[in-house]
């Protein structure tokens, strides 16, 4: 990771930031749409709807600016990586493993043993990280029905 790059908890005034954020990487795949307000109406508030989630949201800044996010929310008793977005610029310098070590060490402390989550099945990049880091793609697969017409892969991690 690049030291001009720091990590701290989310704020809910970051919310324009990490839309930007989603939106622009959203935008590197034909037919990925963000709607905010019909889809996704927590990023307005984004730690007061990870802490809601029993979670935490943690985001990278280059100076004032938000590069990455990543999430942990546990549901049911399930601990899941959510929001896991690295701008374009800041990728392959470690920065999304060092996210996903921040919410599997939080999920650890937390007492779970595994952790889950959900990823587009347009992500390619995201799945080849996520199984260099021992996460297993399973038998499910769900559509969202959402204005991308998002199909959806799982993918777990006994920790």
């Amino acid at each position: 990771m690049t030291p001009d790059l720091h990590i701290r908890e989310a704020r809910d005034s970051d919310s324009e930031q990490l839309i930007r954020l989603i939106g622009d990487v959203f935008a590197e795949y034909p037919g990925c749409v963000l709607d905010v307000d019909g889809e996704l109406p927590h990023l307005r508030r984004p730690a007061s709807a990870f802490g809601e989630w029993g979670g935490r949201l943690w985001v990278a800044l280059r100076g004032e600016a938000v590069e990455a996010s990543a999430g942990l929310s546990v549901r049911d008793g399930v601990a899941e990586l959510k929001h896991l977005y690295v701008a374009h610029s800041a990728r392959r310098r470690g920065l999304g493993g060092r996210l996903c070590d921040l919410v599997e060490e939080e999920a650890r402390r937390r007492g779970h043993h595994r952790i889950e989550l959900w990823t587009d099945t347009r992500f390619r990049d995201a799945h080849r990280l996520y199984e260099r880091r021992g996460y297993v793609l399973g038998p499910h697969v769900r559509e969202l029905h959402d204005l991308s017409a998002s199909i959806e892969f799982f993918y777990d991690k006994v920790l």
